[in-house]
């Protein structure tokens, strides 16, 4: 594969960004697929070893991550990048963050961090996704958006308490 420089990767990377930022906006997640991510793309995210989501190719990474995971309740969450990071092999590694709706009683944000690890192909398309959170946490700053009436009904029936749910089931098997 032909190696990108750093600026394309960084420009390859901001594309993504700049998607990201109209998708929170306008609470659509799938326009930029097609654009975006090469038709063989692999798409994984690892929930804290509770659930393995592989999407394969643009049409499963549309139909799951950015379709079935983001439409359901993630209405004014935004996931701002704090990071672009270059590396070999035409890698980066991004730095966002899950931004929950609404401010705390001091002014800041809900949110906790995350990081996905990108691989381009020669055309500047994502080839492979590998994304990273803390559940953990994401449960806990949901928890804090339910107790401040942020929290969306629909997210926390489609996401939230499934998800705790497998997480109890795992730490139970593990006791």
């Amino acid at each position: 594969m032909a190696k990108l420089s750093g600026s394309e990767l960084r420009a390859a990377a901001q594309k993504l960004i700049n998607a990201h930022r109209e998708a929170s906006e306008k609470n659509q997640w799938t326009f930029f697929v097609d654009e975006l991510y090469a038709s063989d793309c692999v798409y994984t995210c690892e929930y804290a070893g509770t659930m393995l989501v592989i999407a394969d190719g643009i049409d499963e990474i549309k139909a799951t991550h950015y379709g079935r995971d983001m439409q359901k309740g993630w209405e004014g969450w935004t996931f701002p990048y704090q990071g672009v990071y270059v590396g070999a092999d035409n890698r980066v590694v991004t730095h966002w963050l899950n931004r929950g709706p609404g401010l705390t009683p001091d002014g800041g944000y809900y949110q906790t961090p995350g990081i996905s690890f990108l691989t381009f192909n020669a055309e500047g398309r994502i080839c492979r996704q590998f994304d990273m959170f803390d559940l953990a946490h994401q449960m806990h700053l949901c928890d804090e958006l339910e107790d401040a009436g942020l929290l969306s009904a629909e997210l926390k029936q489609s996401w939230v308490l499934p998800m705790k749910e497998k997480l109890q089931q795992q730490l139970a098997r593990n006791t």
